[in-house]
């Protein structure tokens, strides 16, 4: 039963990573990207510093010697992930930018064989071309040839990228597998993204930088939701079920913006979304449930915390 209960923490954090692209979304074109993600790190920072602060200074002959590799993490996943997906927001729906944000598994998997030098596995490969084609049928509006003829839009490739920047990161958190987790490398990782996002945002002309009524909704929900509450949840998560469990629950991130994006933002949602999304899902769980490897070795064990 506990186990089963635990599962309501990856949900709940998906809910609200659901939240987040709609959130991108409604902050194109009224505040800039380089603005709302120094305002939703110095909030998140704020936030934090209540509760992580004391520790992480105690724990400071500990995580001095790694602060290069915070800058490096903090830098991907806070500062060029976020700034890529609100830039992305401005051309494309939230449904697209859910999708190719959920393929970040399967694109860490990948990764990993080429870094780690893991060795690849059936679900990677078969996946990953299965994914390939569920998202040329999705950018192309269900019709491939029309990227020939039209091109695509500037936000498929963007959050495309955004979500390889996001696997960088989560493979290099394991390759440096820090002796500083939880709060206090979130912590540090915020901090380190938070000092080099301030040029960037002293460089946004001031217009799109101003705070009113419109976008500190946004950024309270950006910084606190989904930069603190929402790890805690995954991270809670994690601790119970292993990566691999709370992993397979990404499927679901697609499902909740398109809801959110129906009824808030009045996007529709069209067959090709359906079939050219799903097949990219798929392609996603096979590579989290096809695990054993293409040289015939001994198949891979998921990871399991009891």
């Amino acid at each position: 039963m506990k186990n089963k209960l635990a599962f309501l923490y990856p949900l709940f954090a998906i809910i609200l990573w659901s939240g987040n692209v709609i959130v991108s979304r409604m902050s194109a074109h009224t505040i800039g990207p380089e603005a709302i993600t120094f305002y939703r790190l110095l909030f998140a920072v704020l936030l934090m510093s209540t509760f992580v602060a004391v520790p992480a200074w105690r724990n400071r002959a500990i995580i001095w010697p790694h602060i290069g590799k915070f800058a490096i993490l903090g830098f991907l996943a806070m500062c060029l992930f976020q700034s890529l997906s609100y830039l992305a927001a401005e051309t494309t729906t939230a449904t697209n930018m859910a999708i190719f944000t959920a393929l970040a598994p399967l694109l860490t998997v990948a990764l990993s064989a080429i870094v780690l030098k893991d060795t690849p596995t059936v679900g990677m490969v078969g996946g990953g071309i299965l994914s390939l084609v569920g998202l040329i049928y999705l950018v192309s509006g269900g019709n491939p040839s029309s990227i020939v003829e039209n091109g695509i839009h500037l936000g498929d490739p963007l959050m495309l990228t955004a979500a390889m920047v996001y696997a960088l990161y989560g493979v290099l958190l394991k390759r440096w597998n820090l002796p500083v987790a939880g709060w206090q490398s979130t912590y540090m990782q915020a901090i380190c993204a938070l000092t080099m996002m301030f040029p960037a945002f002293l460089a946004t002309p001031a217009p799109m930088r101003s705070l009113n009524a419109e976008t500190l909704p946004l950024i309270a929900y950006a910084g606190g939701m989904a930069s603190v509450v929402l790890p805690f949840l995954w991270i809670r998560g994690v601790q119970i079920l292993g990566p691999s469990r709370c992993a397979a629950v990404i499927n679901l991130l697609p499902v909740f913006t398109a809801l959110a994006a129906i009824t808030m933002l009045g996007e529709p949602v069209h067959s090709y979304h359906i079939i050219g999304g799903g097949l990219a899902l798929i392609g996603v769980a096979s590579a989290e449930i096809f695990r054993r490897p293409l040289r015939g070795a001994a198949p891979i064990v998921p990871d399991v915390v009891d």
